[in-house]
């Protein structure tokens, strides 16, 4: 027992963990693999087949030679670490993921490497390496079951002479081999016994695989370790030492490398060096990052990176299970210093595939058959998915996601480093002329002659186009360079002489510094990879250079922030985005709400409490380091790429280590084993002897050094621990922050029963439950915080980058919801498809129904003001309708969101869902019984989470589908108490927007209403409304104009109370409205009987009727009040310009509207106006402007003003000019709307502070104004002239409605 404990106790720093045997047992015999059958049982699942009825694992359609079995784990050495807890199932399914295969002598046998990982509950990971190999089948019993298999399948086929019977079911197509793709004779037939088996004639093969697990990813060191064993096995004569010693060695006297040292070790045959980063590199990462940029090349590389930040669905497709896993690995390991936080399983077993099925991001593999087509594979759900065909070098984008900042010098940068190695940026495997040991894509060494002699008939015939990989590349370098070897190569083409040997290029044999070819290779992939990631890592360290700031550091203990942590804010979002440059605000928005970025700022508070995180660490290092190199100061955020400087310096560490060794691990060694067992046999892997495997040595010296460091950790952490919390306590805190808004890391590989999945699926329930709370939760915090901000003044809303962010997460998160537990995927879009199997329903209830008129019922929504509007159905159908009327929107997905930001923006989201839900048969139909959609309480709860959307008021389809045609509905309601509503001349209207205007369109008389199409204007800010005054009634009373957007539904309300007509208020044929949004339904709560509202209401009339026409019947605010509001109205216009520009609203409702600069200075020029009817006529503030021009003019050519300083003498031109300019106007727009354009120009134009003084001299005020009038009052107008100052920080710019037809 003391023995087992020395081994356990140094496990955590043990090079391997357990070494592992995989194959085929004799004792039980054939038995077809449980898992397949599992699989076929949950494919007839999902294609609605009866489960029972599907193949039950025996299929006799398929030769048996292509048949899988059930695979074992035959032996593993120790029998258990307590660190790392042996999992059979888990570790024989990732050795063999499709069980054992058998082979005959006509087949391919050769051996094949692959990796996979497996991931901890916590996070942590384990390490696999397999070496499979064919080893000859000596039971009798096996061989003869075989040939029974093989008779039984050809009386079931008796067609089947051939192995190309490629059954359809999708668990071939999906989980069969990789072993045909990389045999070449299997496409043609091999032999007239052609995929078939005769005991009497064929030798039996079947598959066998050695593993090692271990806790850090050397790959290089595990793969040569394995393929040593293997060959000790195979070679002619036995290995020099039993297979024991060799393993006995590798795990428990082989320690891992101290960091930032090197180690080497002994094989079989050769020793192997392997090396680890120091603490200030970045961490370990040995899988080849070379052969996945030329696997896939760069731009799709850089696009897939950008996918796996953005936390997407990845599904990596390739036939070989060593590309899915380091492709994985690689893009995980560019990641840094942030890291994936979701499901993560590069090699996804058969079994598995309804994990395909997780509505949550992942980072899966999937291996494809050869010659299966892409087209065949059922996805669930594909919204959000980005698919990387591995082996096509292609990969299919999610639509819609924002870019990488500085994408193209990035990509430059990174095809520059790529170059240095020789590999094209362009990417695509380069196709291997020979069958060989290596990896798929890497090009044997064995033939250089021929490899040489290929890329030259490729370069002839220039097939690739330069898309040349690797060492291809070299060779074409080597001859582009040199004009003897293209002579001789066009002469040896003329001749027919086939050029052998340039055994120059791919030098052979005791490279550099006596280092072997394959150590040369190791040492430049090394290279390659560090370089590569520091290239990446500096992207980040330059975005993220000054995090640090705006990380909220509010708790004062773990203990408190653990527990507050769901409603805590940890980084200041919206000052971080304010921070940076513009280009990157799109990708940044998008990022900082993923759960990776959420996690890196959560350990950083941690930090604080406990041991950094080693990326954090080495993260943090690197900005200190890059602060103190740097005179940038972090206010000064430029766009401007900057290039990574350390490649030199990382390489070199790297070089520097293998170069020169710094421990060497004890030889391998005789053991104390019984003598005679284990007897050497070629070609067969003997049975090991596990008592001398199970225990380790215990007088190593390292296991005695990590036991004291054992010991001290234990001290250190017994005299912290009654400082801390209790650590399973802490320990369950932390998993519970760490997991908020994710669900399972890793799918639980053994028990693989329905139950299981219903309890996967059931996790998954309550996880887009929780995620669909925190999602609503913060788009409401985050619009309110903005809208309290705004109700200082009048703006209605703001259209932010992060809300649009916050937005497509949400389309997101419906994509995922409806795509969980699908019975049957149709397009694209799971919501989508959902709609238009409802809308076909519906539209057949409506054709049943077409005789009898619209019903009234419940689907019948409130119109949004009901002056003369009419209302508005709300409908699920409608909405989709105009959506898909929609020209410029080209798929599925693209619909989907489009319809969720339209019901978002009308607020009826819920509302629609709800209906759509309602449907029950249809949802029965369509979904499995685990969907999330037929969890009643949880759908409920989800739909009420949505409703509370409806309390912010969006514009998420009107700022988004900026070029499509609206229609729009416009509604001219007269006050009829006092006038004809009748009049005879013609009258036009002319909508404008934050995007355009309608042009002017002709109201058909007395008709009042109309309806246009126009091209979406945006949020509506002006109405101009005129008449051409003609016929006998000219005169026309205006209560208001509505204006509806018929597709969301928004109604805008200008308010009037004006004449119009000539010689009647203010003689005006022309007025410029300002609109603002009409609260929907209000007129429910104020009697929906009176259709005219009381005059009172409508805004703007109490300003203009009560001081002018009306006689100063209503009431006249103070001098204190009035001063106050133009304090409001400027306070207001300088806020505007203080907020981002894509956030700012309508300047023209600050100008013109009811609390704006316009009505505020118009109450100033009216205190003490003497507007007295003399005989009847009425007096305008315009009137006196004219007569103080006029005398100004004449005074001037009197030569009154000659003597006046020069610059007074220029503003009196200025504002004699502007006067006549407004006056010489062709339109027709009354005294008020002058004085309001006069206001306009002025503050535009920044000539008001100098116009004031003018008018304030001018002798005309006496007569014209009492004395307590405001503007006679000294003190006063210097107060004005002061505030009014302050606008001219500011470019004010005036919409086209305001000054149309003035000329300046």
């Amino acid at each position: 027992m003391s023995g087992t404990n020395a081994a356990s106790g140094a496990a955590p720093c043990r090079f391997a963990h357990y070494f592992v045997i995989c194959g085929i047992d004799t004792e039980t015999g054939l038995e077809p693999d449980e898992l397949a059958a599992l699989y076929q049982w949950l494919e007839a699942d999902r294609q609605g087949r009866d489960p029972d009825t599907a193949a039950t694992g025996e299929n006799f359609e398929q030769s048996p030679l292509k048949r899988t079995f059930k695979s074992k784990v035959l032996a593993h050495y120790p029998e258990n670490v307590e660190w790392n807890p042996f999992d059979q199932d888990a570790v024989n399914m990732l050795c063999m993921p499709k069980g054992l295969s058998f082979r005959t002598q006509a087949d391919s046998r050769e051996p094949q490497f692959h990796s996979f990982l497996i991931t901890r509950e916590d996070g942590s990971r384990t390490y696999g390496f397999v070496h499979t190999f064919y080893e000859e089948v000596t039971s009798p019993q096996i061989c003869s079951a075989m040939q029974t298999l093989y008779q039984m399948h050809q009386a079931e086929n008796p067609s089947s002479a051939t192995p190309s019977s490629s059954s359809s079911s999708s668990m071939d197509s999906l989980a069969s081999s990789l072993d045909e793709a990389d045999s070449p004779s299997s496409s043609s037939c091999r032999s007239a016994a052609c995929g078939g088996y005769d005991a009497s004639r064929d030798t039996l093969y079947v598959s066998k695989a050695l593993c090692l697990i271990t806790p850090m990813p050397f790959m290089h060191g595990c793969r040569r370790f394995l393929s040593q064993m293997h060959r000790a096995v195979t070679a002619a004569s036995p290995p020099p030492l039993p297979l024991e010693s060799y393993v006995h060695n590798i795990l428990y006297e082989v320690p891992l490398p101290p960091p930032g040292r090197s180690l080497k070790f002994h094989g079989v045959y050769e020793p192997i060096v392997c090396q680890r980063p120091g603490p200030g590199e970045l961490p370990l990462a040995d899988f080849p990052l070379g052969q996945t940029f030329t696997l896939l090349g760069v731009e799709n590389l850089v696009q897939l990176f950008n996918c796996t930040l953005l936390e997407m669905q990845i599904l990596l497709y390739s036939q070989d299970y060593q590309r899915l896993m380091t492709v994985a690995e690689g893009i995980t390991t560019l990641l840094f210093p942030f890291q994936w936080q979701h499901v993560y399983v590069p090699i996804l077993p058969a079994s598995l595939l309804h994990f395909l099925d997780a509505p949550v991001p992942y980072l899966m593999g999937l291996q494809s058959k050869e010659g299966t087509d892409r087209s065949k594979l059922e996805l669930p759900q594909e919204a959000n998915l980005c698919f990387v065909d591995i082996d096509n070098h292609c990969i299919e984008l999610p639509e819609d996601f924002p870019q990488f900042p500085n994408k193209p010098e990035f990509i430059q940068e990174l095809s520059e480093v790529l170059l240095r190695y020789g590999i094209s940026p362009v990417g695509g495997a380069p196709p291997t002329s020979v069958p060989t040991t290596t990896t798929p894509g890497s090009v044997s060494t064995r033939h250089p002659g021929l490899k040489s002699q290929q890329a030259l008939r490729e370069l002839e015939d220039d097939g690739r186009n330069g898309n040349l990989g690797g060492e291809q590349l070299a060779v074409l370098e080597l001859l582009q360079g040199n004009a003897t070897l293209e002579r001789l190569q066009a002469l040896a083409k003329r001749t027919g002489v086939r050029v052998e040997a340039l055994r120059g290029v791919g030098g052979e044999g005791e490279g550099q510094g006596g280092r072997t070819a394959v150590e040369e290779e190791e040492l430049r992939n090394a290279k390659l990879n560090v370089q590569l990631r520091e290239v990446f890592a500096s992207r980040f360290t330059t975005m993220f250079a000054d995090y640090e700031a705006f990380v909220i550091q509010s708790a004062p203990d773990l203990e408190s922030w653990l527990t507050n942590r769901e409603q805590m804010h940890n980084f200041d979002k919206a000052s971080f985005l304010s921070d940076q440059p513009e280009p990157y605000l799109p990708f940044l928005s998008h990022f900082i709400e993923t759960q990776m970025f959420a996690t890196f700022i959560d350990n950083k508070i941690m930090s604080q409490w406990e041991e950094k995180e080693p990326l954090l660490r080495v993260f943090d290092g690197r900005i200190d380091k890059a602060r103190l190199y740097n005179v940038r100061a972090p206010s000064l955020r430029s766009s401007n790429y900057q290039r990574c400087t350390v490649l030199k310096e990382s390489a070199q560490a790297i070089e520097q280590r293998l170069m020169k060794i710094d421990h060497t691990a004890i030889h391998p060694h005789l053991l104390d084993m019984k003598i005679g067992q284990g007897k050497y046999e070629q070609g067969f892997f003997p049975k090991l002897q596990s008592d001398v495997l199970s225990v380790g040595p215990t007088n190593n010296k390292w296991s005695n050094r990590t036991a004291t460091a054992q010991r001290r950790k234990d001290r250190h952490r017994q005299q912290t621990e009654h400082l801390t919390l209790d650590n399973d306590l802490k320990e369950k805190y932390m998993q519970e922050a760490r997991s908020l808004g994710k669900n399972l890391r890793q799918p639980k590989l053994s028990d693989l029963s329905p139950a299981v999945i219903a309890q996967t699926n059931w996790k998954f329930v309550e996880g887009l439950l929780k995620e669909c709370r925190m999602k609503t939760k913060r788009m409401l915090v985050e619009k309110m915080g903005r809208e309290a901000v705004e109700l200082g003044h009048g703006e209605a809303n703001i259209t932010g980058l992060e809300e649009n962010t916050l937005i497509a997460s949400l389309c997101d998160l419906l994509e995922r919801i409806w795509s969980h537990g699908l019975q049957v995927k149709q397009g694209k879009s799971a919501l989508w498809s959902h709609l238009l199997h409802y809308q076909a329903r519906e539209e057949k209830l409506e054709q049943h129904q077409a005789e009898s008129p619209v019903s009234n019922g419940p689907e019948r929504r409130k119109s949004e003001s009901s002056i003369g509007m009419p209302s508005l159905r709300a409908s699920v159908i409608q909405d989709m309708r105009h959506i898909q009327s929609m020209g410029e929107i080209k798929t599925d997905v693209g619909r989907a969101r489009a319809w969720i930001r339209l019901s978002l923006e009308k607020k009826l989201l819920s509302q629609h869902l709800k209906q759509l839900l309602s449907r029950q048969a249809l949802t029965k139909k369509l979904y499995k019984r685990y969907a999330f959609l037929r969890c009643e309480e949880e759908k409920e709860q989800f739909l009420f989470h949505l409703l509370s959307l409806n309390t912010v008021d969006y514009f998420c389809f009107t700022s988004v589908f900026t070029t499509i045609m609206i229609p729009y509905r416009a509604v001219i309601i007269p006050i009829k108490k006092l006038s004809n509503a009748m009049t005879t001349s013609n009258p036009w209207v002319c909508v404008s927007g934050e995007l355009g205007d309608s042009g002017v369109r002709q109201i058909t008389k007395n008709i009042l209403e109309m309806t246009f199409d126009c091209q979406n204007m945006g949020k509506l800010t002006t109405v101009q409304l005129g008449h051409d005054n003609s016929g006998l009634l000219a005169k026309w009373l205006v209560d208001c104009v509505m204006v509806r957007n018929e597709i969301t539904g928004h109604t805008y309300k200008f308010p009037c109370g004006r004449w119009l007509g000539k010689g009647v208020d203010d003689g005006s044929l022309e007025r410029v409205l300002i609109g603002e949004l009409a609260l929907p339904n209000a007129d429910e709560d104020f009697g929906r009987g009176c259709r005219t509202p009381d005059m009172q209401h409508s805004p703007g009339q109490t300003r203009r009727v009560s001081i002018t026409s009306m006689g100063g019947r209503g009431y006249k605010p103070t001098s204190a009040q009035i001063q106050e509001a133009i304090g409001e109205a400027v306070n207001s216009i300088c806020k505007h310009f203080h907020k981002p520009e894509k956030e700012r609203g309508s300047l023209t409702i600050l100008l013109c509207g009811e609390v704006g600069l316009v009505g505020a200075l118009e109450l100033f020029f009216h205190n003490g106006f003497k507007s007295a009817r003399l005989f009847q006529k009425t007096v305008f503030v315009w009137d006196f402007v004219e007569k103080a021009v006029a005398y100004m003019e004449s005074a001037d050519q009197m030569g009154d003003m000659q003597e006046t300083a020069e610059p007074l003498g220029l503003t009196c031109v200025s504002l004699c000019h502007y006067v006549s300019a407004i006056n010489s106007s062709p339109r027709n727009i009354g005294k008020d709307g002058k004085f309001q354009l006069l206001v306009c120009l002025g503050a535009r134009d920044r000539l008001l502070i100098q116009w004031l003084p003018l008018l304030v001299e001018c002798p005309v005020i006496q007569r014209m104004y009492e004395e307590s009038a405001l503007l006679r009052d000294r003190t006063t107008v210097n107060a004005l002239i002061a505030v009014l100052q302050t606008l001219h920080d500011f470019p004010i710019t005036l919409e086209a409605s305001l000054v149309k037809g003035i000329d300046l």
